[in-house]
């Protein structure tokens, strides 16, 4: 089967990286855990191969429904969901995950993980991604660093990422034009940051002009008519940028502000 630009498809072929992410994971039986697009089953059969007591798996390209329906028929402890991941109901989810597992496709890597880092709260709090290279390293970016992002900091401010390891290339068809990473995210605390859009549009907002203060990007936002009083409270310098934040103090402005 011809892989689909649209879609993101890169198919893992190395068995040595699969059996690295299924080790890495320490799955047992008590885990339910949440596969992002199977493709053709590669990594999913590993992980029914571990016994866990559930998995659901999320796959939009319907060329794939043949090959997935007939394994689903035959894993009673497999869920099978059609659709888009990002868009994806994941409230829905019986019984609710508590791991991730997956190799994402790179085109809709930042907004499923902020998507799946919502559902902390409900106990969803590991995450074992293939991504990027380039995205992985954004995501562990730390502070006065080009790469440091939102999606970072909120990683930071939650738990922790960690790089496991280094990807070639070649260990994926069709072979894509960047190397990849996997990704270990743990999310430890503030599990309820997410249930609050305010903390992602203080970041964006922050951000949104790197060139610029953090003081003049934040101007009219939430109508607060003195940030200076907020920077002074928080101990934060007025001629800062965003990237130089850490996320000790993006969370004292957030906690200074009306939450939504």
């Amino acid at each position: 089967m011809i892989a689909l630009k649209r879609f993101g498809q890169n198919f893992l072929i190395d068995k040595n990286i699969l059996s690295l992410i299924i080790s890495r994971a320490e799955l047992n039986s008590d885990d339910c855990v949440l596969e992002i697009g199977p493709g053709h089953g590669v990594l999913t059969r590993a992980l029914l191969e571990k016994k866990i007591s559930c998995l659901h798996s999320i796959e939009l390209d319907e060329r794939l429904r043949p090959e997935l329906e007939e394994l689903a028929s035959r894993e009673k402890n497999f869920y099978l969901h059609w659709g888009d991941a990002v868009k994806f109901n994941y409230e829905a989810l019986a019984p609710f995950p508590n791991k991730t597992v997956a190799n994402i496709p790179y085109n809709i890597t930042t907004p499923l993980i902020w998507n799946l880092l919502k559902f902390s709260a409900r106990g969803l709090r590991y995450f074992l991604f293939m991504l990027q290279r380039e995205a992985a390293l954004r995501l562990i970016a730390r502070p006065d660093t080009k790469e440091r992002y939102p999606l970072g900091v909120t990683i930071e401010a939650m738990g922790r990422a960690t790089i496991v390891k280094n990807v070639s290339r070649k260990c994926f068809r069709p072979v894509p034009e960047v190397d990849s990473a996997v990704v270990e995210i743990v999310v430890e605390k503030n599990f309820e940051l997410l249930n609050f859009p305010t903390w992602s549009k203080l970041l964006h907002r922050g951000f949104a002009q790197r060139r610029k203060t953090l003081l003049n990007n934040l101007k009219g936002f939430k109508n607060i008519s003195d940030w200076r009083e907020i920077f002074s409270d928080a101990k934060i310098e007025e001629n800062i940028r965003a990237e130089d934040l850490t996320f000790e103090n993006w969370l004292a402005i957030f906690e200074k502000l009306p939450h939504e």
